[in-house]
């Protein structure tokens, strides 16, 4: 087995290459969204979608407009956090809404705490599709998560770098989720790492009351995908190369 990495180590080794020359952080942001695309379709490939449904050509958006009415379209929520993780799901959203997939997108903001990078991911995600929603406490049931029916979700909230206790908000949704997975059979996939979860110990730094069924992480596997409650909460980890 290779070398289990901290997130501060693997920090290090992304910043390195960036100011080496040999990437820059854009492209490494774009490179792991595509990882973690490539990943679901992977684990589920049900989940592709037809090339006519791809891209935004006049014949692209006539065949979405028609599984829509047939209601076969494929369905993603996308949590996006204020930092590089966020930025990672929002270039996640964009690709699914690229293949024709109804994308809504649930973002921990503002805008103002993003890194440079995840602000252009996410102006390009809105750009495209003009859809975002703001997670906020709400104290009762979440008509966004019980109105659509979802086939997947996508956790791009905090990744690696949590060292904290989940915001109210944040445990909120993942109950409502938890809540509304009894008649919905969707996939829960964590960027990096489920949110709440310690990426150097593995231990839950919330009660968390739901787990990941796929975990897709970069470059290596970190210490707390193998350690503590992760071994039980990331479901199955796939590693994928986003060229460091």
């Amino acid at each position: 087995m290779s070398e289990l990495l901290t997130a501060a180590q693997m920090r290090g080794i992304e910043q390195a290459a960036i100011e080496s020359g040999e990437v820059t952080g854009l492209e490494l942001m774009e490179r792991a969204g595509q990882g973690v695309v490539e990943a679901i379709l992977e684990e589920w490939p049900e989940l592709d979608t037809p090339a006519r449904f791809h891209g935004n050509s006049p014949w692209a958006r006539w065949s979405r407009f028609w599984a829509r009415r047939n209601r076969k379209t494929l369905c993603a929520g996308v949590l996006c956090g204020p930092g590089n993780n966020g930025g990672d799901g929002f270039v996640i959203a964009k690709l699914l809404a690229d293949r024709g997939w109804k994308v809504e997108v649930l973002f921990l903001g503002p805008p103002s705490r993003q890194p440079p990078d995840a602000r252009i991911c996410g102006k390009r995600w809105f750009r495209a599709y003009r859809k975002m929603h703001v997670i906020s406490p709400l104290g009762h049931r979440d008509s966004r998560l019980s109105d659509t029916r979802f086939d997947i979700f996508v956790d791009a909230l905090f990744g690696t770098g949590l060292s904290r206790p989940l915001p109210k908000e944040v445990t909120e949704l993942f109950n409502n989720f938890r809540y509304e997975r009894n008649w919905q059979d969707n996939k829960l996939i964590a960027v990096d790492i489920l949110s709440g979860l310690d990426c150097d110990t593995g231990q839950a730094l919330s009660e968390l009351p739901l787990a990941a069924d796929l975990t897709v992480t970069f470059h290596q596997l970190k210490r707390g995908h193998v350690n503590g409650e992760c071994s039980d909460m990331c479901g199955k980890v796939i590693v994928k190369d986003i060229g460091l």
